[in-house]
């Protein structure tokens, strides 16, 4: 699962209001090469909760320089979107869940996919 992905779910379980962000607890990372896209990335960071990624990538010990704010004019600024394409893209959660940080409800990611599936009694 890759933090652009963690960045978009919450916890829909029944009765909960604070369902975002998710905790990750991790038992496996990895970091893999995904090629450079500016133009994606500048795209999708209107569409994030900054905050969320930075505690995320910083959860998993890779926010590296990431910046705890975004940077005026980050279209324009490649460095930063190189920061943020590595720990949109290329940090993924093989192992491990996510935690619903109201509940305590935990959903299981079992190679890279997070299952989100709720019981019956939670809907």
């Amino acid at each position: 699962m890759k933090l652009l992905t963690h960045n978009m779910l919450t916890s829909h379980v029944k009765g909960v209001s604070q369902g975002y962000p998710l905790l990750i607890k991790a038992t496996e990372v990895k970091v893999n090469t995904v090629e450079f896209n500016p133009q994606f990335v500048s795209r999708m960071i209107p569409k994030l909760e900054w905050s969320a990624l930075v505690k995320a990538a910083e959860e998993l010990g890779h926010r590296q320089d990431l910046p705890g704010e975004l940077v005026p004019d980050y279209e324009k600024n490649e460095d930063f979107l190189k920061k943020v394409h590595r720990a949109l893209l290329e940090v993924e959660v093989i192992e491990g869940c996510l935690q619903c940080p109201e509940s305590g409800r935990e959903f299981p990611i079992s190679k890279g996919i997070p299952n989100m599936l709720l019981n019956e009694d939670e809907v």
